[in-house]
């Protein structure tokens, strides 16, 4: 039974409503101590799967109460004795979980997700770090080397961070997303473009030239990818996002696309054009599909409305986007066979 200590700091005039509404929800363990005169501090034990709906519930109050605030704690062992009936109880439970998604709080997600969508000096250099690393293994044509790139290449985080906001029809947040993902490729890009004045573009390379065409299996993978990186965030499962970072593959097209670009390679940067836009557009797909199923939604009234609006045109957006590259990677095919 997976848990979590929430902490919530209430002052003494609300501390009733609040002490009453929380013994609604459905809690493993309940204390209540003084922290001053003016507040007492309430600890809830709740089962992860529950955490979120307490969350919910305490936002709204501190929200519209001064001094309110609230603390998210997990919970690595607790001790305690239980009845034949409680076990049966978690035994059920246990069960009935096999079949839906599993998932972290919206509050802990958003979180993780905002310092992915922020542009930071660390952030900074592993772009450049992981961009000039992978520069080194297409000269060297050594397929170690660029999985190593990617492994430290933080350009999946803003992809996911735009899919993430895109549900909760935060504006602000796909702005900040999207001008964190543009500024990663920039900076791609230029490194790439500066390393071709100055070392050989590996053209006869297998994995340079592997990243010069797209084909409709690479627009699958990215979707698979995309769907396996939401759940490793929503199940919080850094392990399994670093492999989601080496299958989707974000930044080699994107120095493939610079080197091309730098040594005048039309074609190739075409090539590679399309299957880094195609990766994009195919991982913010899946995620949202992942993140909606998952039942993440925002709760303020206000901004339901806007969440719907914003998942609709994110879907249609990026579907008319794959269905216009998949178009581009037919019609590059048949040009190929004239």
């Amino acid at each position: 039974m997976d848990l979590q200590l929430v902490e919530a700091y209430i002052p003494e005039k609300y501390f009733e409503k609040v002490n009453e509404s929380l013994h609604e929800f459905p809690l493993v363990s309940y204390w209540v101590s003084r922290e001053s005169e003016e507040r007492k501090l309430i600890r809830v034990l709740v089962e992860t799967k529950n955490t979120e709906e307490v969350l919910n519930y305490l936002e709204n109050v501190s929200n519209v109460v001064d001094g309110f605030e609230v603390l998210l704690f997990p919970v690595q062992s607790y001790l305690t004795r239980l009845t034949q009936e409680e076990k049966e109880k978690i035994k059920q439970e246990e069960k009935e979980e096999t079949t839906k998604i599993q998932r972290a709080s919206r509050h802990e997600l958003l979180g993780a997700i905002e310092k992915s969508s922020r542009i930071t000096l660390n952030y900074t250099l592993l772009v450049i770090l992981s961009a000039i690393v992978v520069t080194i293994g297409f000269i060297k044509n050594s397929e170690a080397v660029i999985i190593g790139a990617m492994v430290i290449a933080p350009m999946l985080g803003p992809v996911i961070s735009i899919a993430f906001s895109s549900i909760l029809g935060d504006f602000s947040l796909i702005r900040h997303s999207s001008i964190t993902l543009l500024y990663a490729i920039a900076i791609g890009v230029g490194i790439s473009i500066l390393c071709s004045f100055f070392l050989p573009v590996p053209l006869d390379n297998t994995e340079f030239a592997s990243r010069t065409h797209v084909n409709l299996s690479d627009i699958v993978l990215a979707l698979a990818s995309g769907t396996a990186g939401a759940l490793s965030i929503i199940s919080r499962l850094p392990d399994a996002l670093v492999g989601v970072m080496v299958a989707v593959a974000l930044l080699p097209p994107t120095v493939v696309l610079g080197m091309s670009l730098g040594e005048g390679l039309w074609q190739e940067a075409y090539g590679s054009g399309l299957l880094l836009a195609g990766n994009i557009s195919s991982v913010i797909l899946a995620a949202i599909i992942v993140f909606s199923l998952s039942g993440i939604r925002p709760i303020k009234w206000k901004d339901v409305d806007r969440a719907k609006t914003s998942v609709k045109f994110s879907i249609l957006f990026v579907s008319i986007t794959i269905i216009i590259l998949i178009t581009a990677i037919v019609f590059s095919k048949q040009v190929d066979i004239l």
